[in-house]
């Protein structure tokens, strides 16, 4: 039963903490640079200083890509160890190496 409880504190973990942090980081960077985007367009009709909303777009891409990256560790990791992550953040274990006799047929 402690592997099973475990297990579905990792796989809620993952549900409802690490998937919804990546979410709402990469749509911040995403947002910021949107927003340096439009403030740097603003700018060329203005004829006014654009470097506020280059080093906005610049920090959104930088945000993007380290969401990305960490999204590539995690499902190294997962590859790697067997966790049985999805790229879409579920969790999928691998039940082959449990052996009990629920699993096993009479």
């Amino acid at each position: 039963m402690g592997a099973e409880a475990g297990t579905q504190l990792l796989e809620r973990f993952i549900e409802f903490v690490i998937t919804p942090a990546m979410l709402l980081v990469f749509g911040a960077g995403f947002f910021l640079f949107v927003w340096g985007l439009v403030q740097f367009l603003w700018g060329l009709n203005e004829g006014a200083n654009r470097s506020e909303g280059i080093s906005h777009m610049v920090w959104g891409i930088a945000g993007m890509l380290i969401m990305v990256s960490v999204q590539g560790i995690i499902m190294l990791l997962s590859g790697t160890f067997s966790l049985g992550i999805g790229a879409d953040g579920s969790y999928n274990p691998d039940m082959s190496r449990v052996e009990s006799s629920l699993f096993q047929s009479p």
